[in-house]
């Protein structure tokens, strides 16, 4: 697929991980058509990147039905390449059915009606942005014969994993991919497209545009915000489970359709598993402004932790497929955390 010219579709284009996607997607020579919810934040964001290359449409919400109908039927004969990245993430919910499993199923499912009735005969790939908890429960990420690998699927139903907020959100991601997967097999004599989906760990590393720090922070990058703002004697939560940089889940949106061996695809993006013991052992190694000033916890004790408390991961299919090497933890936790401070410094 030559770049010069193909338009791709990036819904929720003004998200963490969009937004390096769209720079890597403009740097790269593609014309993007992004969706944002509101014409301010589409506005701000064309304003940020000053790139004739890109337009935007609004999608006021993903989990509305026909919510992308409006965008594909205007700009739908453009458009080569769609990737969905755009899904519901908050934990504050005490209906968990209405407010996270049905969106994001939703989401997934109006996207891809849109696409066949107004862009069946122009839409070549579709990447869908799933997550390592489609791959593994709340449950399985903690234990510790359990391998992660391209072929894993969480086992919650849907009734299992309204147990809380969490293991919702994890069933969300599960049923939204599934619900990709199966239209693909109840539609293929109606659309030519093929589909792959990317399924990242935690998601760490710095936001494309620095001052976007002060419109709050990804889940994944507040772990590591938290203790960078800890208090020396603090008590902390232990996350732990596979991570990757967001540079690098940039990286393989594009490989994911441009590789024609990615078709049909589950990649999981992970680097390693880590635990915010390791990050706060770095934060205290690498930032002489924080160390003696917050949490230290029980320095050097991440790896025997990781041994009793994670899963395990083989995504060396993924790898291969990808053939490009990932951010190192130091360099992730590193670059995430100075970004982190140099905004804290500026207010």
């Amino acid at each position: 697929m030559t770049t010069d010219k193909t338009t791709v579709f990036v819904s929720g284009a003004t998200g963490f991980i969009a937004l390096h996607v769209v720079d890597d997607l403009l740097r790269a020579g593609y014309k993007v058509i992004g969706s944002g919810r509101s014409q301010e934040k589409n506005d701000g964001l064309l304003k940020k990147f000053n790139n004739p290359n890109l337009s935007m449409e609004i999608v006021e919400d993903i989990a509305a039905p026909n919510a992308f109908d409006k965008a594909f039927e205007k700009r739908g004969k453009e458009i080569r390449v769609v990737l969905h990245i755009a899904s519901p993430v908050h934990f504050n919910t005490t209906d968990l059915e209405k407010d996270l499993l049905i969106p994001a199923v939703n989401g997934t499912k109006s996207i891809l009606e849109a696409i066949k009735k107004y862009a069946a005969d122009t839409v070549e790939k579709v990447v869908i942005t799933s997550s390592v908890a489609a791959l593994a429960s709340p449950v399985d990420m903690k234990d510790t014969s359990f391998v992660v690998t391209e072929e894993s699927w969480n086992k919650d139903t849907w009734e299992s994993c309204q147990a809380n907020a969490i293991s919702a959100y994890c069933g969300s991601k599960k049923f939204a991919e599934k619900t990709a997967w199966d239209f693909l097999k109840e539609n293929q004599s109606s659309i030519k497209f093929t589909l792959s989906t990317i399924n990242p760990g935690f998601v760490f590393g710095p936001q494309l545009f620095a001052d976007t720090l002060r419109n709050g922070i990804n889940s994944s990058s507040a772990v590591i915000a938290e203790l960078v703002r800890s208090k020396l004697g603090d008590k902390f939560y232990n996350y732990s489970g596979p991570f990757i940089d967001v540079r690098d889940v940039s990286k393989a949106h594009l490989l994911a359709f441009e590789n024609p061996e990615c078709a049909g695809q589950r990649l999981f993006l992970c680097e390693d598993v880590f635990c915010s013991q390791e990050a706060l052992d770095i934060l205290n190694e690498e930032f002489p402004q924080l160390k003696g000033k917050i949490a230290t916890g029980n320095p050097g004790s991440g790896p025997s932790f990781l041994k009793k408390n994670c899963c395990k991961c083989d995504n060396c299919k993924t790898k291969k497929l990808l053939g490009f090497e990932f951010y190192k933890f130091r360099d992730c936790i590193v670059d995430t955390a100075s970004q982190l401070l140099e905004v804290e410094n500026e207010n």
